[in-house]
């Protein structure tokens, strides 16, 4: 049997509510490895972003619901609404709770579709661009899958550590449709 998107899966505005849940997924460990930052965020740091983010007109923050089940955030930011339509874009999702219930690679594909769509129907983007470490393989491979072209990697220094980072791109033409 296939995967297929369900229309009870959604993404909707992150609230107050969802504040703790974002700190919690994006502290875990398999999260914090495949992130440019990989230290343990504090609750003080995360609520100096949240104060940051929930008004910012150039960015958004979503919760991916899976089953009725917040599971994961997906975040839209440098947008730029006015000229070439353009923005970046980030997720993650609750990859505990996921690998538990044995929905990981569900959740990933509906959530990348979820935000892609999203990026392109609802925020109107003519390209959404993002980047992945260079030996997240697995991502590489899934924004593959669609359609992201990647760029010239980049040597960043992140928590004290070296790392390659991949600029990613996605062109509204070039978008695999459903």
């Amino acid at each position: 049997m296939g995967i297929g998107w369900k229309e009870v899966d959604v993404l909707r505005g992150a609230t107050e509510d969802d504040v703790n849940l974002m700190l919690s997924w994006r502290n875990q460990e398999t999260n914090r490895q495949v992130s440019k930052n990989s230290h343990e965020i504090t609750a003080e740091e995360h609520a100096a972003w949240w104060s940051r983010v929930r008004t910012d007109p150039n960015r958004r923050v979503l919760v991916y619901v899976r089953d009725g089940r917040p599971c994961g955030v997906v975040t839209f930011f440098e947008l730029r609404l006015d000229g070439p339509r353009t923005g970046s874009w980030g997720f993650y999702l609750d990859a505990d709770g996921l690998a538990e219930r044995g929905e990981t690679l569900p959740a990933w594909l509906e959530v990348m579709r979820a935000a892609v769509d999203h990026a392109f129907d609802e925020l109107r983007l003519d390209r959404l661009d993002g980047e992945v470490l260079a030996d997240n393989t697995v991502v590489r491979q899934m924004n593959r899958r669609f359609r992201f072209v990647e760029g010239i990697p980049e040597m960043q220094v992140h928590d004290g550590r070296e790392i390659t980072v991949v600029p990613v791109s996605l062109d509204r033409e070039n978008r695999r449709r459903r």
